[in-house]
């Protein structure tokens, strides 16, 4: 088993390597989902760039990229990209921050799994941060 180095292990499922069990879970869920036809499609890692390639005294700087793990086509024609999301980093909020300047007509959700918080076991992940928050002022 491959690890990252945040504890999130490799997975494949369908022929497909995931970064983590809770994107192949994902993953497996959108098919379901498609399956019983409320959602019409959804491709894996669509790529976005955030800044381009650059030369500075001689010297080329890559491209800036964010690739979140899917891309959801609604019923309603309406887009959604999703990122599974166990924790967050400084890395993947600035990401985010400069997606969202960049894209501000592309809806882009953070979701993380839980099944104590959620009936379908996802939850936005920005949602589920607050109840955490507050379920801790509760037990000071």
């Amino acid at each position: 088993m491959v690890k990252s180095k945040y504890g999130a292990e490799k997975i494949t499922v369908d022929g497909i390597t995931f970064d983590s069990k809770d994107e192949a879970k994902y993953y497996l869920y959108l098919k379901e989902l498609k399956a019983k036809g409320k959602i019409l499609n959804f491709e894996l890692q669509p790529k976005y760039e955030l800044q381009p390639s650059f030369k500075k005294n001689g010297k080329t700087y890559r491209a800036i990229t964010y690739a979140p793990d899917f891309l959801i086509y609604h019923l309603d024609g309406t887009e959604e990209l999703i990122d599974i999301k166990g924790m967050s980093t400084q890395q993947g909020e600035m990401r985010r921050k400069m997606f969202d300047y960049k894209y501000p007509d592309l809806k882009l959700t953070w979701v993380a799994r839980s099944l104590k918080y959620s009936e379908t076991g996802w939850i936005e992940y920005d949602k589920l941060n607050k109840i955490r928050r507050e379920n801790k002022k509760c037990q000071k």
